[in-house]
């Protein structure tokens, strides 16, 4: 059974950082082309794709966060990270770790509809 388990969550004022983990059990990454990545939704908003990771380490980025954001993979942790710099308010949103089942291209990896796997999220509140 994958589990996706989302922390590093919480509220910082504009121009700060954060970063997120997420620690994936039962899951696979390496060897099979798969994809884990970063969304986020925002209340009243669609869940949006913000960063990507394809193995073995191909990422995408939303223009929203391109220079902003850093997704990592710590393949010994099984561990998936996210560098947030210099937030902004139009940050703030739920945050959720998401994992393909199979190989998917990486330009496609930061569509909600191509994971299989969702942490239960995390909340990042950030404050003008």
């Amino acid at each position: 059974q994958v589990q996706l388990m989302e922390s590093g969550g919480g509220s910082v004022q504009a121009g700060g950082s954060l970063r997120l983990s997420c620690v994936a059990s039962g899951y696979t990454y390496s060897g099979r082309g798969r994809c884990m990545g970063w969304f986020r939704q925002a209340p009243g908003k669609e869940r949006e794709g913000v960063a990507s990771i394809c193995d073995p380490d191909t990422t995408n980025y939303a223009e929203a966060v391109k220079g902003r954001f850093s997704i990592s993979r710590d393949n010994e942790k099984n561990t998936l990270y996210l560098q947030m710099d210099s937030l902004n308010p139009e940050d703030t949103a739920t945050y959720y770790c998401a994992a393909t089942l199979g190989r998917v291209l990486s330009d496609a990896a930061l569509r909600p509809t191509m994971m299989k796997y969702w942490g239960k999220g995390i909340l990042v509140t950030i404050s003008s």
